[in-house]
C-alpha cells in the first residue's frame, strides 16, 4: 500500500492530535514527513511521541521505515521511462505482453473508481453544470492530449469552454480568469512546473482546481477543491492514462445528461454545421451531392 493509503485507512481510529498530524502529511505530501521527525511534530503541533504512536497505528515500526516507504514513493514519482522499466523487466509474468498490459490496465481502471468519492464526483459535475462559470483546461506534455480529449466533449456539452495552449499565450487566457471559474488540470509524474504556475495564478484570482492525477498527487493537489488520482503504472517504459480517460469520460457522460436539453439543442447545431462543411461522408449519397 502507499504510505497515504495507509495513513487514510486507519485515519477514523485516530485521536484529535493523530487526524491534525495526518492531515498536515498529506497536505504537503511527501515533503512533510522527509525531515526529522521533530520537524514533522513541530509542524503538526504535536509531541514526537504522537508521531510515533501513529506510525505505530499505521504499520509503521518506526519513523525510520515510514521514511524509507516515503523516499521509495518519490523515487517513483519522478522516475523517467528508462527507470520505469527497469522496475517491470524483470518481474513481468511469461504471459503475451496483450495479456500481461492488459490485465494491470484494467486492474488500474478498478482501483481508480475504487477510490473514486461519489459525492466529490457529484460536487465536480456541479460545478462543470453551471453555467455561470467558465471551464478552463490544461495538461502536460502526455496529459495535454487529454486535455484536448476533454475540451472537445465539453465545448460539444456546453458553452465558455476553453483550452490553455501548450506555448506562453496561455497567460494571455488567463486575464480572463474570474472568481468562481473553474480550472481543470491534468498532471501526473514527473510533475510540470507550467502546469503548477497555471494552477496558482488561477487561485490567486479565485478560481478553484480540479485536478486530475496519478496515485502519487501532483503538487497541484493543495491547490486543488477536488483531486481525483487515477493508477497509470503498467509493465512498460511508460505510464498508462487508460485509468484517467475513464474518469473523464464519467464525468462527460454525468454532465451531459444534466444539461441534455441543452445539449440536443448544441448537437443539433453542430450537426447541421458538419453538413453544410461535408465534414463527415454521408453513406448512400453520391460524392458530387
Amino acid at each position: 500500500m502507499r504510505v497515504t493509503d495507509r495513513l487514510l485507512a486507519h485515519r477514523d481510529k485516530m485521536t484529535p492530535s493523530e487526524r491534525q498530524l495526518i492531515s498536515v502529511l498529506l497536505d504537503d505530501y511527501p515533503m512533510a514527513g522527509l525531515g526529522s521527525i521533530t520537524e514533522l511534530a513541530s509542524a503538526a503541533s504535536v509531541s514526537t511521541t504522537t508521531v510515533a504512536r501513529m506510525l505505530q497505528k499505521t504499520g509503521f515500526d518506526g519513523y525510520p521505515q515510514f521514511q524509507a516507504a516515503l523516499r521509495g514513493e518519490v523515487k517513483e514519482m519522478i522516475s523517467g521511462p528508462i527507470a520505469k522499466r527497469d522496475v517491470w523487466q524483470n518481474d513481468l509474468p511469461e504471459e503475451h505482453i496483450l495479456n500481461r498490459y492488459s490485465q494491470q490496465t484494467l486492474a488500474n481502471q478498478k482501483r481508480t473508481i475504487d477510490e473514486v468519492d461519489p459525492t466529490e464526483f457529484d460536487s465536480f459535475c456541479n460545478m462543470l453544470s453551471d453555467p455561470d462559470r467558465r471551464i478552463f483546461i490544461t495538461g502536460g506534455r502526455i496529459t495535454g492530449t487529454l486535455a484536448q480529449y476533454l475540451y472537445l466533449h465539453l465545448q460539444m456539452i456546453r458553452p465558455d469552454v476553453r483550452l490553455l495552449p501548450f506555448a506562453a499565450s496561455w497567460t494571455h487566457d488567463l486575464l480572463d480568469v474570474r472568481k468562481g471559474d473553474v480550472l481543470i488540470a491534468l498532471d501526473v509524474r514527473r510533475y510540470e512546473n507550467s502546469t503548477m504556475l497555471i494552477g496558482q495564478l488561477c487561485q490567486e484570482r479565485e478560481a478553484e482546481i480540479v485536478l486530475f492525477t496519478d496515485q502519487w498527487r501532483s503538487p497541484i493537489h493543495r491547490l486543488a477543491k477536488h483531486t481525483f488520482t487515477a493508477r497509470i503504472a503498467v509493465p512498460s517504459a511508460w505510464d498508462s492514462m487508460a485509468a484517467i480517460v475513464m474518469l473523464l469520460e464519467c464525468v462527460i457522460a454525468e454532465v451531459q445528461e444534466r444539461l441534455w436539453d441543452s445539449v440536443k439543442e448544441r448537437t443539433d447545431e453542430l450537426e447541421q454545421a458538419f453538413d453544410r462543411t461535408k465534414l463527415f461522408r454521408k453513406f448512400g449519397q453520391s460524392s458530387s451531392s
